[in-house]
C-alpha cells in the first residue's frame, strides 16, 4: 500500500519501533515494580527530557553534516559559571544565567569558526574543545575557589524573575519536560517548515551543491553549533536550579548519549537526513532504559551495555528500513 511505503521513509519509524519494544519489555518485566506507575513514568520522562533537550539540537547539527562532542563539557562549564557568578562574584541569579548563556554562544561560535576556517572535521575540533573546556573548568575553578563543587544555589534562585523559567513543576511535571516538548516542536517546525530547515538538509547532504544554489552553508553551520552549546547550557541551568548544586564533572558522556539518541532517531552520521522528533523519541527510549533497569532491580552499571546494544540494534534497523524503502519506491 502507498501509505505503507511512505511510512518506510519516515526517519522516526525505527525510533518508534525501538521505543515500542523497550516499553513493552519493561512493562512486562518491571510493570509491577513501579515502571508503569505515574511516578515511574515521570521519572523516566525527566531523565529523557534533559537528554532530549540536548538531542534536539545535536540532531539538527548532525543533519547539517557536523558533530559537537563538546556539549558535555559545556554543561559543566555553564554550571560553574552560574555558581561562581552567584557565590563568588555576588551577581544576581539572572545575571549569572545570562553570563552562562553568553559564554555558551561564544563556545558555539568558536567551534563553528574553527571548523569552517581550518577545514578540519568537526569531530576532531569539538573533541579538542571537549578536553580544553573540561580541563580549564577544573583548573580555573580549583585555582579561584579551591573547590570543584558548589551547593546552596536553590535559595538565591527563589524570587528571581529569570530563574523561575528553569525550575519548578508546572502542572505537576518537571520544567525540563516542558522545555523538551517545546524545543522538539520548535526545532521540528524549523526543520520541516522553514527555509532555514531546507538549508540545513542541503548543507548536510551536499555542501558544495548547496553553495552553488545560494545556500549560506557557513552561516547555517555556525548557527547550529550555537544551538548545541545553548541547549547544553539550558540543561546545565535546569540541573543546577533543580539540585541546588554545580559540579565541574557534570555532563560527562552526555555528548555521546545525545548522539546516540539522534542515531536511534534516524539521523545519518553522514548528514543530510534525520528528524528532531526521531531524536526526541531516541532520548525517550534511553530514558526508559535507564529507569527501567532500576525498576527491574538489575545493577544500573549495566546501562552503558544496554546503550551500546540499543545503538547497534537501532542503527541496523534504520538502515534496513531505508533499504526496504528504496526498494519499495523503485
Amino acid at each position: 500500500m502507498a501509505w505503507g511505503r511512505r511510512a518506510l521513509l519516515w526517519p522516526e519509524l525505527g525510533a518508534l519501533i525501538s521505543l515500542g519494544v523497550v516499553f513493552g519489555f519493561f512493562a512486562l518485566v518491571a510493570g509491577e515494580s513501579g515502571f508503569l506507575t505515574p511516578q515511574g513514568t515521570v521519572n523516566y520522562l525527566q531523565v529523557a527530557a534533559q537528554l532530549g533537550i540536548l538531542a534536539t539540537a545535536v540532531a539538527l547539527l548532525m543533519i547539517g553534516g557536523e558533530f559537537d562532542l563538546s556539549v558535555g563539557s559545556v554543561i559543566g562549564v555553564a554550571g560553574m559559571i552560574l555558581a561562581i557568578g552567584v557565590q563568588v562574584l555576588g551577581l544576581p541569579m539572572w545575571a549569572s544565567i545570562l553570563l552562562a548563556f553568553g559564554v555558551a554562544i561564544l563556545v558555539g561560535l568558536t567551534n563553528g569558526y574553527l571548523v569552517l576556517k581550518t577545514g578540519l572535521p568537526s569531530f576532531v575540533v569539538t573533541l579538542a574543545t571537549l578536553y580544553i573546556l573540561r580541563g580549564a573548568t577544573i583548573a580555573i575553578t580549583r585555582e579561584v575557589t579551591n573547590l570543584t563543587r558548589f551547593s546552596g544555589l536553590s535559595d538565591p534562585a527563589l524570587g528571581d524573575p529569570l530563574a523561575r523559567w528553569f525550575m519548578g513543576a508546572p502542572l505537576g511535571l518537571p520544567v525540563s519536560i516542558w522545555w523538551w516538548i517545546g524545543l522538539t516542536l520548535a526545532f521540528s517546525y524549523l526543520l520541516l517548515r522553514t527555509r532555514l530547515g531546507n538549508w540545513i538538509f542541503a548543507s548536510g547532504g551536499d555542501p558544495q551543491a548547496a553553495r552553488n544554489n545560494g545556500v549560506p552553508v557557513g552561516r547555517v553551520k555556525l548557527l547550529l553549533f550555537v544551538f548545541t552549546a545553548v541547549a547544553a547550557t539550558l540543561v546545565s541551568v535546569i540541573q543546577v536550579l533543580d539540585t541546588g548544586s554545580a559540579d565541574v564533572l557534570r555532563g560527562q558522556a552526555k555528548e555521546l548519549e545525545a548522539i546516540a539518541a539522534a542515531v536511534i532517531g534516524g539521523c545519518l552520521l553522514t548528514g543530510g537526513y534525520g528528524s528532531v522528533l526521531g531524536a526526541s523519541l531516541g532520548a525517550l527510549t534511553l530514558g526508559m532504559v535507564q529507569q527501567g533497569i532500576f525498576f527491574t532491580g538489575v545493577n544500573t552499571d549495566w546501562y552503558l551495555s544496554f546503550l551500546g546494544a540499543m545503538i547497534l540494534g537501532s542503527t541496523a534497523l534504520n538502515y534496513y528500513l531505508r533499504r526496504k524503502a528504496l526498494e519499495a519506491w523503485r
